[in-house]
């Protein structure tokens, strides 16, 4: 063999691989994008309350249908419903009814009436720090600590002491306007009058949860899938002498619990090809275990199973 040709051979034979190997990766490069622009996107926003569950019906959904990409995001029940009205995506997310005026821009903007489907129900509990001796509480006591013109500002005015605290004054944890919460906190507790100034508002559920967790004088709300052990969820009556119940499944399908709520996908008329299959999955079996292991409530009782959230409400 020539000497002189052998490293021309070799250099040769490394560009021959190197150049076999790029034809590899730029076909399975182009494979991954011609596979990624076959499949149909589905898009769901709206409500902060229910974003937890959407990203776990999206994750599982993956596995049962590898031809849609899902797209979740929250921003608050009115942004969602505001999204729909333009028409700029699939599915908006609610945690409170749609208004009658959002339905009526939705029609004259697109068209197409908005058609609702009650994907589950969900406890909107009321949560204090877990040292806090409160066990339970009104509606008008409720009103009394977050209304404009609510009187409570101390936790000495029902009674409560809280361990390690000298001054008790009430911190109140609400939400965004733009919350679906919001609303329906607003017109269930505070019979639609404004909120008390002062109060801290969350962008999310999750951050409700746990700056109340790490303000032992602190009251908030938020759905009762965002439990956790460091905070309590109060027991609720709506009179003084009414019985007052706990935010569980079985106080919620029975309708006992006050401020039990639907949850709410909405779309612009009936809803078609994979839109209509991820809903359908939604309802079914399947997807309503995945909304109770988020901490919610089945559109149906022989779906129950026991969701985190109860086990911190007993």
């Amino acid at each position: 063999m020539n000497k002189c040709l052998f490293p021309f051979r070799f250099i040769t034979l490394r560009f021959i691989a190197a150049i076999a190997l790029s034809a590899i990766v730029l076909t399975s490069g182009c494979a991954k994008k011609e596979a990624l622009a076959n499949k149909k996107t589905v898009q769901v926003k709206g409500s902060d309350t229910m974003v937890n569950v959407e990203q776990a019906w999206a994750e599982e959904y993956k596995t049962v249908n590898k031809t849609v990409n899902l797209e979740v995001s929250g921003g608050g029940s009115g942004v969602g419903i505001a999204a729909l009205e333009k028409g700029s995506i699939d599915i908006a997310a609610a945690s409170r009814d749609m208004k009658q005026e959002e339905f009526d821009r939705t029609v004259q903007n697109t068209g197409k009436q908005p058609k609702e489907f009650t994907v589950g129900f969900d406890a909107l509990a009321v949560f204090v720090h877990k040292d806090n001796p409160l066990d339970e509480i009104t509606i008008d006591q409720l009103a009394g600590i977050f209304s404009e013109k609510g009187t409570t500002i101390n936790w000495s005015q029902l009674g409560v002491t809280i361990p390690g605290v000298k001054n008790d004054k009430i911190v109140l944890i609400s939400r965004q306007s733009s919350s679906g919460t919001y609303s329906f906190f607003r017109e269930k507790v505070l019979a639609k009058k404004d909120f008390k100034l002062g109060s801290l508002d969350m962008n999310g559920s999750k951050e409700v949860v746990e700056l109340v967790s790490n303000t032992k004088t602190a009251i908030g709300y938020s759905g009762m899938g965002y439990a956790t052990k460091d905070v309590k969820m109060l027991r609720i009556a709506m009179h003084p002498k009414d019985t007052a119940f706990a935010p569980t499944v079985d106080n919620t399908l029975a309708n006992k619990y006050p401020l039990a709520r639907s949850l709410h996908m909405y779309t612009l008329g009936e809803p078609q090809g994979e839109t209509k299959n991820f809903i359908d999955w939604i309802l079914s079996a399947d997807g309503q275990r995945i909304l109770q292991d988020n901490g919610y409530v089945p559109i149906h009782a022989k779906f129950v199973l026991v969701p985190k959230s109860e086990l911190y409400a007993r």
